[in-house]
């Protein structure tokens, strides 16, 4: 089994430290960085699994650098941040964080919630290979790809896992809590808003209006669905 690795960006060494020892007793290899740039080069070269990425960082702040990251990894990552206002958690997910923590934090909980990334069940080829066409949208699992009147829509993991989840079951309403069971996983323990943002963000790229879909429908006081008709 290959060891998990975890890359933690944080300008602060005793937080790198303290975070380093728990996730290194979960049995994880740890890198680090202490500037964007640097983050970036270790991203590209290194490959980890799980980006623990702060956001205020000297030379690039973890917004960009996320931004710029998601061009070459998929890798899993939690933002974290030392503001608690809500316009920073959601511009974080936007650009494609997988999970934010609050500074200050509990460590034992950044260790929990990597760990509930790392076990996420992804809906890969090796579910079942399926693929589905909906009016002018393709999604085909094998190659977790994804066309809109035949071109091609860049998704992140979590979008795909959404859209694969939703369009399967066309008209079946799944409430925030079954998406984050099926996408994030069992464990998962963040905010459960996530899902609406990364929704928000999916059916941004997908060109589709919340207010009139032509995909994906917003069922008030429950959840979502991949809307049958158009």
């Amino acid at each position: 089994m290959t060891t998990p690795r975890v890359l933690v960006v944080d300008d602060e060494a005793p937080i790198v430290d303290l975070v380093r020892g728990y996730l290194e007793r979960e049995g994880m290899e740890v890198l680090s960085a202490a500037d964007g740039p640097a983050a970036l080069e270790l991203i590209r070269d290194q490959s980890p699994d799980v980006v623990v990425l702060d956001v205020m960082l000297p030379g690039l702040d973890g917004f960009e650098v996320l931004r710029r990251a998601r061009s070459m990894t998929d890798a899993y990552v939690i933002m974290l941040t030392a503001r608690a206002e809500e316009i920073d958690r959601i511009v974080g997910l936007s650009v494609g964080a997988d999970d934010y923590l609050v500074k200050p934090f509990s460590p034992r909980e950044l260790a929990a919630r990597v760990r509930a990334l790392l076990r996420r069940p992804r809906l890969s080829a090796a579910s079942d290979g399926e693929a589905w066409e909906v009016r002018e949208l393709s999604v085909d699992q094998r190659r977790r790809s994804v066309t809109l009147r035949r071109t091609p829509v860049p998704l992140t993991v979590i979008e795909f896992d959404l859209l694969a989840t939703l369009i399967r079951d066309p008209g079946v309403v799944h409430t925030r809590q079954q998406l984050l069971d099926r996408v994030w996983g069992m464990d998962y323990v963040g905010d459960e808003h996530v899902v609406d943002v990364h929704l928000a963000n999916l059916r941004r790229k997908l060109g589709d209006d919340a207010s009139n879909p032509t995909y994906i429908e917003t069922v008030r006081g429950i959840g979502y669905r991949l809307k049958e008709t158009a």
